[in-house]
């Protein structure tokens, strides 16, 4: 969920009301976990000074909002190296995580970077990447990685045929280790494997296919973690339609 506009800068005041009702809501229907997608205009490792500040204090207030609610947590992309300097910029990007919450009580959330499609100049579509910028984090707050499916195929990980799954795990646990992968973001790909290009697709009518998902779901290695669909709605009731055709591939 998003917990204010994620593309603009200016984000309304939650009110302990509106908390408050959230919070029972979400105990009456057992929801478990709450992830909330950080605001897409974050950009912590900006080489321009005001937008790297906006960014630090978006993400700063993401995660008072997420408190704030009860969330358990704020899933973010690393950023894009603007100026082309990749080393540069992931250290960039950890500094920035040092100010975002200095002085913060995090009250148990968890910031999970998410890997990317490797579109322009963004970082983290290379695990080795990702895991570079999730040790950074990790030193200064409670820290973990959400993976998205489509990403990974359109970053080059053929994570829709069987050998191709099988790497892309044991790559996962020698990268960022599978223990930090506390959610997965289920989007099937409109692009082919390694086109850097982030666009969703129902699931199993793209790049991965329902097969492709079937492996997914079932894979030890992978089953037990959460697994949230981001697919389009092209008419209405396609989530619900998504989220039962995940379920039933679920099922052995």
């Amino acid at each position: 969920m998003f917990s204010a506009n994620p593309r603009g800068w200016r984000a309304a005041e939650l009110t302990a009301e509106a908390c408050e009702a959230f919070r029972e809501a979400r105990a009456g229907f057992a929801l478990a976990p709450v992830a909330i997608h950080a605001n897409y205009l974050i950009n912590l490792a900006s080489a321009e000074p005001v937008i790297r500040a906006l960014s630090v204090a978006a993400l700063r207030s993401e995660f008072a909002r997420a408190a704030a609610l009860g969330a358990d947590y704020v899933v973010l992309h690393p950023g894009c190296a603007t100026n082309g300097q990749r080393v540069k910029a992931c250290r960039t990007v950890v500094d920035s995580f040092e100010r975002a919450v200095r002085g913060l009580k995090m009250n148990g959330i968890r910031l999970l970077l998410e890997n990317t499609a490797g579109q322009g100049t963004s970082l983290g579509a290379d695990l080795d990447e990702l895991a570079e910028i999730l040790a950074g984090a990790a030193r200064v707050m409670p820290a973990g990685v959400c993976l998205d499916t489509a990403h990974l195929v359109a970053a080059g990980y053929p994570v829709h045929t069987t050998r191709g799954l099988g790497e892309t795990v044991r790559k996962i646990e020698a990268s960022v280790g599978l223990a930090n992968v506390r959610l997965i973001h289920a989007n099937d790909s409109k692009t082919p494997l390694g086109s850097h290009v982030d666009r969703h697709e129902h699931i199993g009518r793209g790049a991965i296919g329902r097969e492709g998902f079937r492996r997914i779901v079932r894979h030890l290695e992978l089953r037990e973690i959460p697994f949230i669909c981001e697919t389009p709605i092209d008419k209405p009731g396609d989530d619900g339609r998504n989220l039962r055709m995940m379920r039933s591939l679920a099922v052995v």
